[in-house]
């Protein structure tokens, strides 16, 4: 059951602070907080509860309040329930109406946040927000004749549902990058002895359910595979054959053992005795005894849909062929960036997939938040497809890089051509700039999530928090502006007052 709070945004001048005084409305958390339409949002994360049934959940402010801390601070769950006791902006941030010394919320409450904001609703949100937030620091910079206040004017989100169509502006920046996940670097030796372990803990759960029937546990020879595989991980350069071996003797283990879960099963017991994530374990086992099987037995090396993770087992490896690692584990992303700094999550997978076919949404989906498409697309050699460039020139979009064909003969034309594309790289690093940041800043150089829902809106999140501080950034150069025109209006004014008193017949 979901409860609705009345619908108005809350003051921090009316924040109650027990220990007196009040919130400075110059705090960072205070600014963001403004930047964020709550009552809009809030329709998407209250459709997902039943009426008048069960006990009422957290309101949405406080659910997306607390993930947006958790990714800007780069925080636990834990410490972040900490920090938000500890501060009065935080509490604010997160709707509540006075300070208070206890927890809002348990730290396992995060994992259900997560939950219930899926990637899905967190890009909509980060479309949202960005766009409110441009209205209200456009809104409070109308004041101005002119634009010299440093804000982006080139791209401007179009209002939600407009359908109008313009001649192409703006510049949109396009690139995919792998986001790994917090697993262990995984070989065939080590998934299959732990994946003989968890059918060891299996078949001791589920035989003393059937003791009277069965007869005796079946054995498993535990101690000996568990030196057969230490005797070669133990070493460190094992020979392919020694390797090859090891291999062979934990898929015997696994398969007598999978086989004695079979016969549990015949004799009548139930396999969620061992609770229900242990049976859905013993499915990515299977899986993984048939994957390792066909590798054993065959001369290639890969296979699809490879397991590399009993716990996440929806993980796969992504091929980038990078300097630093040839495969990396974990979703792979396709971002776009546009002009004005801002960056959207367009597609996210765990399996491996050709990052050129995506130029056609991300261009129809600049089109669908500013209402006209792009003017130059700037992207890497592998989006340079002839469908793309058909494309982009069947909508009048220039895609960076150079043109088919022979080379122009005329050498000032080659040159301009040239310099044209040295320019489309140099723009086309803003978005190897924001992979940057969102890896080493925001925590997507390792998501430390374990489901595929909550991995995802991880990601999302620190894309959103990344726009968030755009905002808060043209916020301040906004209030800087401002500032820097009272000072040269009090200037004025000090010497104006200064001429009088050196003459005051002028007066």
């Amino acid at each position: 059951m979901y409860r609705r709070e009345p619908r108005h945004q809350l003051s921090f001048e009316d924040f109650f602070l027990p220990f007196g005084g009040k919130l400075s409305g110059d705090n960072r958390w205070i600014k963001l907080a403004e930047l964020i339409p709550w009552d809009d949002l809030e329709d998407d994360y209250a459709s997902q509860f039943c009426k008048g049934f069960g006990a009422p959940a957290k309101p949405f402010r406080m659910a997306l309040g607390a993930l947006i801390i958790k990714a800007r601070l780069g925080l636990t769950d834990e410490e972040l329930v900490e920090q938000i006791k500890e501060n009065p902006y935080l509490q604010f941030f997160i709707g509540l109406e006075a300070f208070q010394y206890s927890a809002p919320f348990d730290p396992s409450m995060m994992v259900y946040f997560r939950k219930r904001l899926p990637e899905s609703i967190v890009n909509d949100c980060n479309e949202r927000i960005v766009r409110h937030g441009l209205n209200v620091i456009r809104s409070a910079s109308s004041q101005d004749d002119d634009n010299d206040s440093g804000l982006p004017s080139s791209d401007q989100p179009a209002q939600a549902g407009s359908d109008r169509a313009s001649s192409n502006q703006g510049t949109l920046l396009i690139d995919a990058t792998c986001v790994p996940a917090d697993i262990r670097y995984p070989t065939d030796l080590s998934l299959l002895n732990e994946a003989r372990e968890v059918t060891e803990k299996l078949i001791d759960a589920m035989h003393p359910q059937v003791r009277a029937s069965f007869g005796d546990k079946p054995r498993t020879h535990r101690k000996k595979a568990r030196q057969q595989f230490l005797a070669v991980a133990k070493k460190k350069r094992p020979r392919i054959s020694m390797i090859r071996k090891a291999i062979q003797q934990q898929l015997g283990h696994l398969e007598r053992n999978l086989a004695s879960i079979d016969a549990l099963t015949a004799c009548g017991d139930f396999l969620l005795a061992a609770g229900r994530h242990w049976y859905h374990k013993l499915l990515v086992v299977s899986e993984l005894v048939r994957q390792q099987k066909i590798l054993y037995h065959s001369d290639s090396r890969s296979i699809p849909d490879r397991i590399v993770s009993l716990y996440q087992a929806h993980i796969r490896p992504i091929v980038r062929g990078k300097a630093r690692s040839n495969v990396e584990f974990g979703a792979k992303i396709s971002i776009s960036v546009t002009g004005d700094g801002f960056t959207f999550l367009d597609r996210l997978s765990y399996n491996p997939y050709n990052e050129g076919e995506d130029l056609k949404a991300q261009a129809s989906a600049y089109r669908r938040r500013y209402g006209h498409y792009p003017k130059v697309i700037c992207a890497d050699q592998i989006y340079r497809t002839r469908s793309n460039r058909a494309f982009c020139q069947r909508h009048g979009i220039r895609l960076s890089g150079p043109r088919l064909g022979r080379p122009k003969s005329d050498p000032q034309l080659l040159a301009e051509e040239k310099k044209q594309f040295l320019d489309d790289q140099r723009q086309r690093n803003a978005v190897e700039g924001k992979i940057g940041q969102g890896k080493r800043r925001y925590g997507l150089d390792l998501i430390r999530e374990k489901l595929a829902t909550t991995q995802g809106c991880a990601i999302a999140l620190n894309v959103l928090v990344m726009n968030l501080e755009k905002l808060l950034e043209l916020l301040f150069v906004l209030l800087a502006y401002w500032l820097q025109l009272l000072l040269a209006h009090r200037a004025a004014c000090n010497s104006h007052v200064a001429v009088l008193n050196e003459h005051p017949a002028a007066a």
